[in-house]
């Protein structure tokens, strides 16, 4: 276990602090992807969970689409998307979002879905056909998909993992104390089997979690050694921040020489690269964590 000697000041808790705060810039691009997604039909992480670096990754061409529609059967104390019972079953999403990739000249592309624990397969079938939907639209681009846990079945996991994304990724989101708390419909366990499983089949493998929402030092240090153990490649570290009053308060405002020691403890502990910073986003400048990330 690496021991660490930070500076708990720096924990408090305060206002938002200067290193948070984006500027709100929309340009051509910003609009054009916004025109895209809404013509198209389709749904983005980058809007539904209140993204603060939506108007810097549109700007620069980058998006994440988000299938399988946008209510979640879970509850998660951190997210902002929907939750509740969806009724929403759509076969000409792969296609549209081929096309959407296609239309926006990405080089690089990121998919997500929520949660859909009431079908039989998880929405597995769904997530394999927009991979080769797309691979087939786009054959010179890199697919990197972020995936649910499937509840760690092995059926719907490896329907996903054959459709071969170049990187499959499966956030662990928080420290193992806090699931029953902020994911109390997912196990600690089952998330690190989706990245070890993953692994299994060859592909590169990317997690992320949130630091300021009651984890310790230490408790993270021992999440990133459990992840290391799953062969996981690339690591994304970033700032809670609470998208409404409803959700789980932010605990403290992680300064960024914080996430610089954690950031080099990753790299000593053999990932392939460690993206560490308040605004850091698994999906945040997901091209570039994928090139370093490919080439180790």
């Amino acid at each position: 276990m690496i021991k660490t000697s930070i500076n708990m000041k720096s924990l408090q808790k305060t206002k938002k602090p200067s290193w948070l705060k984006t500027k709100i810039k929309s340009g051509n691009n910003f609009n054009e992807l916004k025109s895209l997604v809404k013509v198209g039909n389709l749904n983005t992480v980058c809007e539904e969970a209140l993204c603060p670096n939506i108007f810097d990754c549109w700007e620069r061409r980058s998006a994440t689409l988000m299938i399988l529609g946008d209510v979640c059967t879970r509850s998660c104390g951190f997210c902002n998307v929907k939750t509740g019972k969806p009724n929403w079953n759509d076969s000409d999403e792969p296609n549209r979002t081929a096309l959407a990739v296609q239309q926006m000249g990405l080089k690089h592309c990121v998919i997500t879905s929520v949660n859909r624990d009431e079908l039989p397969d998880g929405g597995s079938g769904v997530w394999a056909s927009t991979v080769k939907q797309i691979r087939q639209l786009n054959p010179n681009c890199t697919i990197e998909v972020l995936i649910p846990d499937m509840k760690n079945e092995n059926g719907p996991l490896k329907k996903i993992f054959r459709s071969r994304p170049d990187i499959l990724g499966h956030n662990m989101e928080t420290v193992k104390r806090l699931y029953s708390i902020v994911r109390p419909q997912a196990k600690y366990e089952w998330s690190l089997n989706v990245l070890s499983k993953s692994k299994s089949f060859g592909l590169k493998t990317k997690t992320a979690f949130m630091l300021g929402i009651g984890e310790t030092a230490e408790e993270v240090f021992l999440l990133m050694e459990d992840i290391a153990k799953t062969g996981c490649d690339i690591v994304a570290i970033g700032q809670y921040l609470q998208p409404s009053k409803i959700h789980s308060p932010v605990d403290r405002y992680v300064h960024p020489e914080e996430f610089e020691i954690y950031r080099k403890a990753g790299m000593k502990m053999g990932f392939s690269w460690v993206e560490s910073g308040p605004l850091v986003r698994s999906s945040y400048h997901a091209d570039e964590q994928a090139i370093k990330g490919m080439k180790n």
